[in-house]
């Protein structure tokens, strides 16, 4: 069975881009029938921030992409936090000193500084001498009873034979062990290990077979290849999916508050449209990768362009690892408006859907017009329905009709601009037949043919349409643009029509 996991720091909010790689993992385990974990990556105390993973957790949840094991869903992989699994890598580390595939190294931070710089000055491009690799048993020993602190370092000088490194989106990348420091440090001097010892023993022990993680650890696979060769475990299948980049071309961070997926949250977003919107960022070109191992992933149907809109379901029945790009990929704020838009006006129409969305936006309404008596969920379904295909964001509605929740602003700048380019005669005369013919019939205001009237009593007037409808418009809304006038009409029923047409 396919198993992945997403697996975050809690160092912060989570981003747009763990987002997405939370996203292609749970595409591609429930592509292939498989189940995805939460594992937390908190190794590095000082980095913690208190609450983040609850804030992980609580996005992972308004996306919909519900995890099989991990936090608060214990399973057969627990504990689910690296910094509960210390016994594990104590154990890992010893197997790797017993083997000679790695040392203990008693250098303090004074001596190591001073090591670099010597070895730059010489032109090395080694970050270490490896002194301690060369002191015996005895002196070991005698060190650990002392108590001296020390850190356990890789021998990179003993590395079994293995096969090259193939990833399934970057097929065979160059090797990068040149650019990897001397004899990395996998256990610190606090028993915690670093990512490089953590991840694979992690990825071993809770049986993972596809590992889909950033491209910045693409350099690091050599040596996590190096550790699963030295302690003679099978290796899972690596796919390194490119970075996701801000719009100005900069490394998403989650230091910047506008790639927050909180903040995504709070402004209204879709969970549905954001998810459509990251799973096409960088999604879309078809390549060749290595397939010895990997699930058969390629489908027959064409990639999606870049603006297709597709349910959750949808995305897992069409996900192609093999059309995930090689480069990296900067979002565009105006594609998640256009995206966002038709989710909205899909999910209007389905069972639910408009409560839902009504039900979403009802405290913002509510705030916005507190003294007003028609911020009901029912008058706000109605605004829904006549802003189709205005609405980008259904915390849009103030913005787009006022006139619903409110009466008109008759003496903004708005109104005044078009009041300007009314004649004053044809403003009497559109005023008083139109609320004469409304007063006159005796139909239900929900039965009553309103478009009907409207266009006979412009024919009865001899009007342009333009010149009509202005009228109305600026009478009932007090603004240039906006839904149908008979639409506007219907909404806000007969009494506040007529109260308008004076």
């Amino acid at each position: 069975m396919v198993l992945v996991r997403f697996a975050p720091s809690p160092t912060g909010p989570l981003h747009l881009g763990g987002l997405r790689m939370a996203l292609y993992n749970h595409l591609f385990a429930r592509k292939h029938g498989g189940k995805w974990i939460l594992r937390i990556e908190d190794t590095d105390m000082s980095r913690h921030v208190p609450g983040s993973v609850e804030g992980i957790r609580k996005a992972l949840d308004w996306a919909g992409l519900q995890y099989d094991f991990g936090p608060g869903k214990d399973g057969p992989h627990s504990p689910y936090f690296q910094s509960e699994r210390l016994d594990l890598y104590k154990q890992y580390s010893g197997k790797l000193l017993e083997s000679g595939h790695a040392y203990r190294c008693f250098c303090s931070p004074d001596v190591l500084s001073e090591t670099r710089e010597k070895l730059a000055r010489s032109g090395s491009s080694a970050s270490y001498d490896r002194r301690c690799l060369h002191l015996t048993e005895e002196e070991v020993a005698r060190k650990v009873r002392a108590g001296e602190k020390h850190v356990v370092r890789f021998n990179n000088t003993v590395v079994p034979t293995r096969p090259p490194a193939t990833d399934l989106i970057f097929g065979q990348p160059k090797d990068a062990h040149a650019s990897l420091a001397t004899d990395p440090i996998l256990l610190k001097t606090d028993l915690f290990p670093t990512y490089h010892l953590a991840s694979v023993v992690d990825d071993h022990e809770m049986g993972i077979t596809h590992v889909l993680r950033g491209e910045e650890w693409l350099p690091s696979l050599p040596l996590h290849l190096d550790i699963y060769a030295s302690l003679k475990l099978p290796t899972p299948i690596y796919a390194h999916m490119p970075i996701l980049l801000n719009a100005d071309g900069s490394k998403m961070s989650k230091r910047h508050g506008d790639v927050q997926v909180k903040d995504f949250i709070k402004r209204g977003w879709e969970p549905a449209a954001v998810l459509n919107w990251l799973v096409l960022s960088g999604w879309g070109v078809h390549h060749d990768a290595p397939t010895e191992g990997a699930t058969n992933d390629r489908s027959s149907s064409p990639a999606p362009d870049s603006t297709r809109i597709m349910t959750l379901e949808e995305m897992i029945d069409q996900f192609d690892i093999s059309a995930i790009t090689h480069r990296n990929t900067s979002l565009d704020a105006t594609k998640l408006e256009y995206i966002n838009k038709q989710h909205l006006m899909q999910k209007a129409y389905t069972p639910g859907g408009l409560q839902a969305l009504a039900e979403k936006v009802h405290d913002q309404i509510k705030e916005t017009y507190p003294s007003r008596h028609y911020t009901t969920i029912e008058m706000i379904k109605q605004a829904i329905l006549i802003l189709e295909g205005r609405l980008t964001n259904i915390y849009d509605i103030p913005n787009h009709a006022p006139y619903l929740f409110e009466e008109p602003q008759l003496k903004s700048e708005e109104a005044e601009a078009i009041l300007a380019k009314i004649r004053g005669e044809d403003y009497v005369r559109v005023i008083q037949a139109v609320r004469n013919k409304l007063e006159a019939s005796p139909e239900p205001w929900e039965d009553l043919d309103i478009l009907g009237i409207l266009h006979k009593e412009r024919e009865t007037l001899g009007l342009s349409t333009k010149a009509f409808m202005r009228v109305l418009r600026y009478a009932l809304t007090g603004m240039k643009d906006g839904p149908g006038i008979a639409d506007i009409m219907g909404v806000i029923g007969r009494e506040r029509t007529l109260a308008r047409l004076i």
